[in-house]
């Protein structure tokens, strides 16, 4: 994907107002909550699929995980490889989520952001999570954060599509979809019109704009999706990185969904699947 996906530097600055520790505390919590018999506490690597730059796992990663990321785009993948700090266990795989082939399993696989909006079709989302249940060791856990659905079925959307965000480097105002974007029916996809502008200190300004598709998946889709490709049980789901949000309360503004990998015939060795096998770094 490009536009706005081939500026990491933007893209960045556009999530700014994510609290990446309180996510990844999060993230580690729940591993502890519903992670398999026999595996630590604390999990021993982790996989971030559609990583983009890649925030999550160099957390993950600084917290002494053995950490991949994962992204279709060399623009992305580039940023990541040259964003990790020395002494990192961070390899980034340049791939396809919905077929790659690491030839590892790893604990803890997450997809943050909504990345799986990405994945058109049932079959491409089928694809994905085949993929990723190769990959978990039994009893890890893949967790998945997606749009709430309240943003597409009800009249006002959970979510804000305009804000602005300061950071060191700069303000960055984002119009991300809304209103005039309006989603298909049939299809459920909708061609978001995006635009960013960055203004530095000192006055430089930059604007890009993008027209990004993406599919609007609702809850029990996922859970079909998830038992047409095998492999994973859901454990939890919440409307927030807090515990306390349940997924229909009012102030419930995601759809985070946590599988646990269960074993059985679905299991192969990661690099028995026949697919792309990305490029590590």
């Amino acid at each position: 994907m490009g536009g706005i996906y081939d500026e990491p530097e933007l893209y960045v600055a556009a999530c700014a107002y994510r609290d990446v520790p309180a996510d990844v505390a999060a993230l580690l919590r729940w591993w502890q909550r519903y992670h398999g018999d026999g595996l630590p506490d604390t999990p021993r690597s982790a996989l971030e699929l559609a990583a983009g730059p890649a925030e999550h796992a160099r957390l993950l990663a600084a917290r002494g995980l053995d950490v991949t990321a994962l992204d279709v785009n060399p623009v992305m993948c580039a940023w990541a490889r040259d964003q990790a700090a020395a002494g990192l266990q961070l390899a980034v795989a340049e791939a396809d989520m919905r077929d790659f082939s690491l030839g590892r399993h790893v604990d803890l696989a997450i997809t943050m952001l909504n990345s799986l909006c990405h994945l058109i079709t049932l079959d491409d989302m089928v694809a994905h999570l085949a993929a990723v249940a190769g990959h978990v060791t039994a009893g890890g856990l893949y967790i998945i954060e997606l749009a709430h659905p309240a943003d597409c079925l009800t009249p006002v959307p959970r979510t804000s599509s305009d804000w602005s965000t300061q950071t060191a480097a700069g303000r960055v105002t984002v119009h991300w979809g809304g209103p005039r974007d309006v989603i298909d029916p049939v299809t459920q996809v909708i061609n978001e019109h995006v635009t960013v502008t960055y203004q530095k200190p000192g006055g430089a300004v930059r604007t890009v704009t993008d027209v990004v598709p993406n599919r609007f998946w609702t809850a029990t889709e996922m859970t079909a999706a998830i038992r047409l490709a095998g492999g994973f049980t859901t454990v939890a789901r919440y409307g927030d990185f807090d515990d306390d949000l349940a997924l229909d309360a009012p102030g419930a503004w995601r759809l985070i969904l946590v599988l646990r990998r269960t074993a059985g015939d679905h299991d192969q060795h990661p690099g028995q699947h026949q697919g792309d096998t990305g490029e590590l770094a």
